[in-house]
């Protein structure tokens, strides 16, 4: 047998993230019988020939846990290399099952919160109860982090002291995720205001990146940064911040954001705005298409509303971006 061959091929698997309303996701460890035998990782397996990724994902649910899935939203694509063979995991999100857990193949079980990954990500990926993870599923559990809604600061239309109050009343009401995005401040307006925002969110558990400036970023201690496409394109590595996003509006800017190594992208615009009416727009169907295979979450912006979060995940978002509608009272 050829071992170079055999190592280089592809084996497509489904994999899935049990979801459960209050945000914890499922990770089991690997039966005694199977390669890498101990190790926790996200429930599936293999694509069978003539099977679709969902229908993998079905299947595989139903034999390893006895459950049969509702609802599943397809959600990133990861390949990993393991010394006997690449794999790429085709993620899904499961949110709806019938049927109760039952471990098959006699494996253990463990329900993880988004609290508990931070402990993770602290103690190098490892817990006392899901250690070790598998080396492909680990950098999932950084991404698992990202809230569904991302809510981009809106001052220049509020006014600063309004939008700060609405910003307190958002992250009291569960808002996770802000972008500091004002254009029309000088730098020592935009620092100032940087710092109210980033003790409110900080506050409420919440992270904070600003809109392309890194330098600012990294001197208020911001979470992270949303970087441009102009950027984008101009960078030739990952800024040094914790959380890295960026701007795409093509196939080629989200490949481009995958290489340069960041946490997620924001692909727009999906719908017609009301900051560029008449310009051109991807609509669902090519959202889906760019978004297709990504290796990092896209959220969808662009003339859209909290109403629009279910269509976001079927199309394979990992959630919505807000401007406006981020602040309608």
């Amino acid at each position: 047998m050829n071992t170079q061959t055999e190592n280089t091929k592809i084996i497509e698997v489904s994999a899935a993230v049990l979801q459960r309303p209050d945000g914890s996701f499922l990770l089991a460890q690997r039966p005694p019988d199977k390669i890498w035998a101990g190790y926790w990782e996200f429930p599936g397996g293999k694509i069978e020939p003539g099977e679709t990724p969902y229908h993998a994902l079905s299947r595989e649910l139903h034999e390893e846990l006895g459950i049969g899935v509702e609802t599943a939203y397809p959600w990133i694509t990861r390949v990993f290399a393991y010394p006997h063979a690449t794999v790429r995991l085709n993620f899904f999100r499961v949110t709806e099952w019938r049927g109760e857990l039952h471990p098959h193949e006699g494996q253990e079980f463990a329900w993880q919160s988004p609290a508990a990954l931070r402990y993770l990500r602290a103690n190098g990926g490892n817990s006392a109860t899901v250690s070790p993870m598998l080396p492909a599923n680990a950098p999932v559990l950084r991404v698992l982090e990202l809230p569904p809604l991302y809510a981009i600061s809106n001052a220049a239309e509020l006014g600063a002291e309004e939008f700060l109050r609405r910003l307190e009343r958002a992250l009291q009401g569960g808002l996770r995720l802000v972008q500091l995005r004002e254009k029309h401040l000088s730098r020592d307006e935009l620092r100032e205001l940087a710092r109210r925002v980033m003790a409110l969110a900080h506050a409420h558990g919440a992270k904070l990146l600003l809109n392309a400036d890194v330098g600012l970023a990294q001197e208020v201690g911001a979470d992270g940064v949303q970087l441009t496409a102009t950027q984008l394109a101009e960078l030739h590595e990952r800024p040094a911040v914790d959380w890295c996003a960026a701007s795409c509006h093509s196939a080629e800017e989200l490949r481009r954001a995958e290489t340069l190594g960041c946490d997620f992208a924001l692909l727009s615009p999906v719908l017609p705005t009301l900051s560029h009416p008449g310009a051109p727009h991807l609509g669902w169907e090519n959202f889906t298409a760019i978004a297709a295979g990504s290796s990092i979450p896209v959220y969808a912006l662009g003339g859209l509303t909290r109403d629009d979060m279910q269509t976001a995940w079927r199309h394979g978002a990992h959630g919505l971006a807000l401007l406006r509608q981020a602040w309608v009272s």
